[in-house]
């Protein structure tokens, strides 16, 4: 099998850049929308688990359902979009997540924890479909610009991030008002969150952007079956060196992220410091991601992979040399923001233009849920060793990721899959 499936030499159509503008701005409002979601509930899963459990040792379950759910969910969404097209996985996806936000408040007043914790599942298709929208920016895209697009809409998660958590006083005076119980307000604003995102998607993306780079790039009747990302990560060079890129850069930032709260606190940061440390590195990872996205075009994608491992790699070091600093940590984590945005943008670009058309979805499911279990994954592994090795430690350990994603980068430089294929470009 060739660096790139088969089929990838169909040129990707531009209908036009009024279409493609549509599209951008129709996920762009549903990214917000669900971002305004994800924000009000961030601090309030942990807080609602330890309530109904009544156990702070689970309060971590509810990032854990969370991201588990966003995971499973990613390949059956991507399938519905190979069948249905984005409009209806996307709405689904939407619809999901109410059901999971219902869930969550009936749960909270029932005090019941295992349908709690299944109630965090379904919301974190929430999740999913975030990550399914960035790979829907590029489907209609021209090659020229479909990294600044896909960037476009990780940008625009920034306002959700940064509204969100400040939701937390009203969301608690809405629920006094329902007669809810206590943490379950910011749930409702979520559930209505989505409720808009699902008729934004419904109504909005018509016609369908990825039906129409099928019946303009390959005929729908005369496309082969799609083929599974899994067998394309076995088939396709390109789609593997992609996928990682994706998943490890992910579990890099996750790793360090979800360790720097415990090991500042352990060294005397107040809260507002380690506060202004996690917002400062979610503004890294979001609102620079255009120029990235700008870069990938230019430079290319695998080059600016290789500027997000270098980020990394000078946040790593300084995690090392200035872990009782707590500037240094400050720093390492607006770095380590910035490294994960340019490696995610350009990685995510190329796990787009590595197969055809018609696989993209399946391997771009692939790829979400590759990544959301490697996070998880990273995050779980971080604490012990944080207990074994420190904190300088960990960044040491992370350092071997960010070689492995380097040496693959560098591969895909040297095979000539950096750019896109010659047909669309």
């Amino acid at each position: 099998m060739t660096e790139t499936s088969t089929a990838s030499t169909a040129q990707t159509p531009d209908p036009g850049p009024e279409f493609q503008r549509k599209v951008l701005t129709v996920l762009a409002l549903g990214q917000i929308l669900g971002g305004l979601g994800t924000g009000a509930t961030l601090a309030l899963g942990a807080l609602l688990v330890t309530e109904v459990s009544g156990s702070s040792a689970a309060s971590g379950l509810a990032a854990t359902m969370n991201t588990l759910g966003a995971a499973i969910l990613a390949i059956p969404l991507a399938r519905l979009a190979q069948r249905r097209g984005r409009r209806i996985s996307l709405t689904t996806g939407a619809l999901v997540a109410i059901a999971g936000a219902a869930v969550i408040v009936a749960a909270a007043a029932l005090n019941v924890f295992p349908l709690l914790l299944a109630g965090m599942g379904l919301l974190g298709s929430g999740m999913a479909l975030n990550l399914q929208s960035r790979f829907a920016a590029t489907d209609v895209a021209p090659a020229r610009t479909r990294a600044r697009d896909l960037s476009l809409i990780v940008w625009s998660t920034t306002v959700g991030s940064v509204v969100g958590p400040n939701l937390f006083g009203p969301s608690e005076t809405l629920g006094r008002v329902l007669g809810l119980p206590q943490f379950t307000g910011g749930f409702v604003i979520a559930l209505c969150a989505q409720v808009l995102g699902a008729i934004v998607y419904f109504i909005g993306l018509r016609p369908d952007p990825l039906k129409v780079a099928l019946s303009h790039g390959e005929s729908v009747a005369s496309t082969p079956s799609p083929a599974g990302g899994f067998t394309l990560l076995r088939t396709v060079p390109a789609a593997r060196r992609a996928v990682l890129v994706v998943a490890l850069s992910h579990a890099v930032m996750v790793g360090l992220m979800s360790m720097t709260p415990v090991h500042l606190t352990t060294h005397g940061a107040t809260l507002s410091v380690v506060g202004l440390t996690i917002s400062l590195h979610v503004a890294g990872m979001y609102a620079l991601s255009p120029v990235f996205g700008w870069l990938a075009d230019n430079l290319g994608r695998a080059a600016t992979v290789l500027v997000g491992q270098a980020l990394f790699a000078v946040a790593l070091v300084l995690t090392w040399l200035g872990a009782d600093h707590q500037g240094l940590v400050l720093a390492a984590l607006i770095l380590l923001g910035l490294g994960w945005s340019a490696s995610t943008v350009s990685g995510s670009t190329m796990v787009t233009e590595s197969v055809a058309t018609h696989d993209r979805p399946g391997l771009q499911g692939t790829s979400d849920l590759t990544m959301n279990l490697c996070g998880a994954a990273g995050g779980a592994l971080a604490g012990p060793i944080l207990a074994l090795v420190g904190f300088s430690g960990l960044g040491l350990m992370a350092l071997v990721l960010v070689a492995i994603t380097t040496v693959t980068a560098m591969r895909s430089l040297r095979s000539g899959s950096d750019t896109p294929n010659p047909a669309e470009a």
